[in-house]
């Protein structure tokens, strides 16, 4: 009994390198958003299945890493740097040479990521 006992045991746990997939995440949609989700899918050679739990995972770990904060916001303040200083210029009557306009869109490149970090730092205390 011993030997058929042996030969009887199923393997659990990891299945081609990773955990087994046992739990499952259901929601309801309408019929156009299934096809716009089958679409979607499709365009990245996916089915729903595999798209929607990539899509899931990657929202969780976004959010996990400050998500779009992260990208959006030293956009967001180096729009408002350019605003502010080119509509300055304007605001006084003085013009901006082509070569003071690059040198301000330089100058917001390198600080907008500094800024924003600083604007995320204080928003967190």
């Amino acid at each position: 009994m011993a030997i058929l006992d042996a030969q009887m045991t199923t393997k659990r746990g990891k299945i081609r390198g990773r955990e087994s997939r046992n739990q499952t995440l259901t929601t309801k949609v309408t019929a156009t958003e299934y096809r716009t989700v089958e679409d979607a899918a499709r365009a990245e050679a996916k089915t729903t299945g595999e798209w929607l739990r990539d899509l899931a995972l990657d929202a969780v770990a976004s959010r996990a890493e400050g998500g779009s904060e992260k990208i959006m916001l030293p956009e967001i303040v180096g729009v408002r740097l350019l605003l502010v200083n080119a509509l300055r210029s304007v605001a006084i009557g003085q013009t901006m040479t082509p070569e003071a306009f690059d040198k301000l869109l330089d100058q917001i490149g390198t600080a907008k990521h500094e800024l924003a970090g600083k604007l995320l730092a204080e928003e967190r205390r």
